[in-house]
């Protein structure tokens, strides 16, 4: 019989500062350039970084992550607003990187599990994440959580030549304890 793999130590979990961006920005555009992981076709700039780091701190949203040795950056998480509108209000769409050279090794699951915890802790009711349907590495993650999938838009982009269909995947949590309209 084949012996299960040990699970990976965890890696102290970090909040990311401005000296992480360069390393946000790479894993980001690695991403963009190489994967159906981000429906982009354009690597982020510097500016586009900053303004986006400025926007979740100006919110009071975490930025985690995941140092694999102190410097250097294995991946990060955050979520942003599901929607614009005020109703949508304890609705999150969150997202996880993790760098090309620790895929496998447990940082992304270590970095989903902090944004659960951190999303109870600020009161969201619902996480949701758009994965695209031949991500099966993200699908699995997500499903091992507790995520189930609660639609697929076929055919909402187009990369690499083909179509590509979205699947959104959602997580109730039992937070908030007493939710207010407004």
């Amino acid at each position: 019989m084949p012996r299960k793999k040990p699970a990976p130590p965890k890696r102290p979990l970090i909040e990311c500062t401005a000296a992480h961006l360069p390393a946000i920005q790479a894993i980001y555009n690695e991403a963009i350039l190489n994967t159906t992981s981000l429906y982009e076709y354009a690597p982020r700039s510097e500016e586009t970084m900053r303004e986006w780091l400025a926007v979740r701190q100006r919110d009071g949203i975490p930025v985690l992550g995941i140092e694999w040795e102190p410097g250097v950056l294995a991946g990060f998480a955050t979520w942003g607003p599901f929607r614009p509108r005020a109703a949508y209000k304890y609705a999150a769409e969150h997202s996880v990187y993790v760098d090309e050279r620790f895929r496998g090794e447990g940082v992304g699951r270590q970095l989903m599990q902090a944004v659960i915890a951190a999303a109870k802790k600020q009161g969201l009711h619902t996480l949701i994440a758009g994965i695209d349907a031949t991500n099966v590495a993200s699908v699995a993650l997500h499903s091992s959580l507790g995520f189930r999938c609660c639609g697929t838009v076929r055919e909402a982009g187009f990369k690499f030549g083909r179509w590509l269909d979205l699947e959104f995947w959602q997580l109730i949590l039992p937070t908030p304890e007493h939710p207010v309209d407004g």
